[in-house]
């Protein structure tokens, strides 16, 4: 549900993105990259999923729609640390490392949105803004994801009674981390 949001919020605050796909609005959009049994493969992303596809969406040169790179990476990205399920089964093992490390992309791509700058430095997405009206509606809906991701991390290493590996990066140089 989170994802969703953050598309809906991404294509209200950036309207050129879903116009490029030459759909009719918001709602339309949002719908082709969720409602779809495609499998978080779209021909303009190359067939792209997890950290590939999020990264098209940093490319300064991509002419295509960002949001949809954007959150399809998310999305895959996360669907494949949950071992590529749609479904779960009370028996069904997920691996801590795996979802811990989801939760540190989800970190940087959130970083890498409010920094991404195309060459006259203006932001390749708009998300959050300070002025003088302050919206910060995007980081509530990341912190929100990163929580819910950290937490299950934490029962699945409880669980298992597993380490999970803890990474500190500096975001400017930070690189994603493997969720495979």
């Amino acid at each position: 549900m989170s994802l969703r949001r953050l598309a809906e919020k991404l294509y209200r605050r950036n309207p050129r993105e879903w116009r490029k796909i030459g759909v009719d609005g918001v709602d339309t959009a949002v719908a082709r990259i969720f409602d779809g049994n495609h499998g978080w493969r779209f021909e303009e992303l190359g067939y792209r999923r997890d950290i590939d596809a999020l990264q098209i969406a940093f490319q300064p040169e991509y002419p295509g729609d960002r949001v949809t790179a954007f959150i399809v990476g998310l999305s895959s990205m996360v669907q494949t640390a949950f071992g590529n399920k749609v479904e779960f089964y009370l028996l069904d093992e997920l691996d801590a490392q795996r979802i811990y490390n989801a939760a540190r992309n989800v970190e940087i791509a959130a970083w890498k949105l409010a920094s991404a700058r195309d060459a006259s430095g203006q932001p390749l997405l708009l998300s959050n803004e300070i002025g003088e009206v302050t919206n910060l509606s995007f980081e509530r809906e990341f912190g929100r994801i990163i929580g819910q991701l950290e937490v299950l991390s934490d029962v699945l290493e409880e669980k298992t009674e597993r380490a999970v590996t803890r990474v500190v990066q500096n975001m400017a140089t930070a690189v994603f981390l493997p969720v495979r």
